[in-house]
C-alpha cells in the first residue's frame, strides 16, 4: 500500500464485528470451457477485529453447502476429487494485515486453507461504511476477490476435452462480499 494508507483507527473504528448473513455472499468463479462458472457457499461465517495492534478478518465456509445449482456437481464438488468435504469439512481464511488506504480501497494478506492445504493469498477490494443503517447501527461492507490455482489446494480434477484443453480452467476468482455489524456485548 502507498503512503496514503490509514491508519487503522482512521479506517475501522475499534471493535469486533460479526456476520450479516443475510446481506453477503461467498462465491467463486472458474473458466468452464467456454464461459465462466459460477457458485457459492451457503454456510460461511465471517469476524473483523479492528483494534490497535491492527485489523483482523478470520472466515469460514462449509465445504459440503457448496451450491452450483446441480445436485449431481455438487455431490461431485464434496467428494475427494474436490473439497473432500467429509475429510476437511471447513475452508477457512485468516488474514493479521488488512490495509486500507484514504479512498476505501483495500489490500489484505492472508492464508487460505482449502483441503487441509494451507496457501498465503493476496485479496483486494473495497471497504465501505454506513455511520448509522435503518435501526441506527454501524455497518461494514467489505469487498474482496483474489485468484488462486486450484491445483496447489489439491484440486487436480480436470477431463481433456476430445480437440484438446480441458473442462475446467485451473485459476479460480474467489469473491467474497461482506457486510458487517459491531458485536453486540
Amino acid at each position: 500500500m502507498s503512503a496514503a494508507t490509514a491508519t487503522k483507527a482512521e479506517a475501522i473504528p475499534a471493535g469486533s464485528y460479526r456476520l450479516d448473513p443475510v446481506h453477503s455472499t461467498v462465491g467463486f468463479e472458474v473458466k468452464h470451457m467456454i464461459s465462466t462458472f459460477r457458485g457459492s457457499f451457503r454456510d460461511y461465517d465471517a469476524s473483523l477485529v479492528s483494534e490497535d495492534s491492527g485489523v483482523r478478518l478470520e472466515g469460514s465456509a462449509g465445504a459440503a453447502s457448496v451450491d452450483v445449482r446441480d445436485e449431481n456437481l455438487s455431490v461431485h464438488l464434496q467428494s475427494p476429487e474436490f473439497f473432500d468435504a467429509e475429510r476437511h469439512p471447513q475452508i477457512t481464511f485468516s488474514s493479521e494485515r488488512v490495509g486500507v488506504a484514504g479512498d476505501g480501497s483495500v489490500e489484505l494478506d492472508g492464508e487460505l486453507t482449502i483441503k487441509g492445504i494451507t496457501r498465503p493469498i493476496r485479496a483486494t477490494g473495497r471497504l465501505d461504511q454506513v455511520e448509522a443503517d435503518m435501526a441506527g447501527g454501524r455497518r461494514i461492507g467489505l469487498e474482496l476477490e483474489t485468484t488462486a490455482d486450484r491445483r496447489e489446494f489439491g484440486l487436480n480434477w480436470n477431463a481433456p476435452l476430445p480437440k484438446g484443453g480441458f473442462v475446467l480452467g485451473n485459476d479460480v476468482k474467489l469473491v467474497v462480499r461482506l457486510e458487517l455489524v459491531p458485536e453486540e456485548k
